[in-house]
């Protein structure tokens, strides 16, 4: 991967993401002593126009974007880069600069990810964890019923709501095993190559 600074005039435009909800956080700029640092530390650093000067993103709050993928554009004058945000992003306290109004599966993961591991009394995800990986089972086979006669019963508000349930409760089940979204998507990803393919009783067959 070879930034090519000289069309931005020495300065490369730099887009942060969660890597775990996709959520674009910021845009910044990188000259190449900023870039090398993000490299060599595994942080992202920035170089300020204004300021004129190299600048950690977190130095003061301590929000640092720690770096999981970075990623050129075919042009090789902008980088994308994953993060894993040690805290809010802007400056004004928000997860990303565009405000905080984007939800998708990510964020409920990270939502759950966080009453998993922080479990707070009268929280239902840390009561189901409190219960044990039996309990968590037994509400997933209850919601996945319930899709099913939402199903058979072509009622198709019902399968949303139900869904989105089971969807909630295979969450909890995911992070109380130490399993990410990112894990599934990436095993998906892998069987792209397979023609998108998928095990039926350890025999392969196509999507």
């Amino acid at each position: 991967m070879k930034p090519d600074f000289e069309k931005g005039g020495g300065l490369l435009s730099v887009i942060l993401q969660d890597y775990r909800t996709h959520r674009v956080l910021m845009n910044g700029f990188m000259n190449e002593e900023s870039y090398q640092k993000t490299l060599d530390e595994g942080v992202v650093w920035f170089y300020s126009r204004s300021k004129e000067r190299l600048w950690k993103k977190g130095e003061t709050s301590g929000h640092v974007q720690v770096v999981k993928e970075m990623a050129l554009d075919c042009d090789q004058d902008a980088l994308l880069i994953q993060v894993d945000p040690q805290g809010p992003t802007c400056h004004l306290g928000t997860a990303s600069c565009f405000g905080d109004s984007a939800f998708n599966l990510q964020t409920l993961e990270k939502i759950v990810a966080q009453k998993v591991d922080n479990p707070k009394e009268g929280s239902y995800t840390a009561y189901l964890t409190e219960e044990g990986t039996d309990k968590i089972l037994k509400k997933c086979g209850e919601e996945m019923t319930e899709v099913v006669i939402a199903a058979k019963n072509d009622d198709r508000q019902e399968l949303i709501d139900e869904t989105g349930d089971l969807v909630y409760h295979l969450l909890v089940l995911l992070s109380s095993q130490g399993v990410s979204l990112r894990d599934i998507e990436e095993k998906l990803k892998g069987r792209h190559g397979e023609n998108l393919s998928y095990k039926v009783r350890g025999e392969i067959k196509e999507w």
